[in-house]
């Protein structure tokens, strides 16, 4: 994602790429990176305190696509709302954007059938389940009060009623796949988005960060951000 950021961004005349940083260099941005408009953070969890601290020194706007927070990283995120503007995705597809519209209006449509979310990326990603098939999650059961089975082995037993099956694939050089699976008596409905390369991600996350410029400091979501509201 870094390298392919860079090359979008070179060939946009209206951004210019002030530096780049990595595990070896991340520490600079707690007092010695110079200050600039715009954040893109597509690392690790591990690299939030120091995005963190960068942006409140300068209040640069903030996009992240790290995936693999958790809940305490996602609130500093927002909290950091109030000294800049700033957006999180797990994904910045808008195809993906379209999979959760359809898949939160298929769980309120389906009452009462099973639910399943298979998600399949490249043998290199580091956290599983994926970024996005947290937010399907999310969409399919926003109340959080439904059980997650992440994976299955051995004799579970029946279904319980309302459960959500979780599943993460890894292999080769798959961009990502996500699926949300509904079943009922007889029948199926399955929603699938398919990435063929990640460029879809750094076309929609350059997209998002260029309406970001725009905002006053403030929490924003993806969809909100480029839609209005899906």
């Amino acid at each position: 994602m870094g390298t392919l950021l860079r090359a979008a961004i070179d060939a946009d005349e209206s951004l210019s790429l002030a530096g780049g940083y990595d595990a070896d260099n991340v520490s600079e941005l707690d007092s010695v990176a110079p200050a600039v408009d715009l954040v893109i953070d597509f690392s690790a969890p591990v690299s939030l305190s120091h995005v963190e601290a960068y942006v409140r020194r300068t209040h640069a706007a903030l996009l992240s696509g790290t995936t693999g927070l958790s809940a305490d990283d996602l609130a500093r995120l927002r909290a950091l709302g109030e000294v800049a503007p700033v957006i999180w995705s797990g994904n910045y597809s808008l195809g993906v954007a379209v999979l959760r519209h359809l898949a939160r209006e298929a769980a309120a449509s389906l009452p009462g059938w099973d639910t399943e979310i298979v998600e399949c990326h490249h043998n290199r990603k580091a956290d599983a389940p994926s970024g996005t098939a947290k937010m399907l999650l999310e969409a399919v059961d926003p109340t959080g009060e439904r059980s997650v089975a992440y994976g299955r082995d051995g004799i579970v037993g029946p279904r319980p009623a309302g459960e959500i099956g979780m599943h993460s694939l890894r292999g080769g050089t798959v961009a990502g796949t996500h699926e949300v699976m509904f079943f009922g008596e007889d029948e199926e409905v399955v929603l699938t988005h398919r990435a063929t390369s990640r460029q879809i991600f750094v076309n929609g996350a350059i997209a998002a960060a260029k309406r970001l410029l725009a905002r006053e400091p403030g929490f924003y979501d993806f969809d909100t951000l480029m839609f209005g509201q899906l």
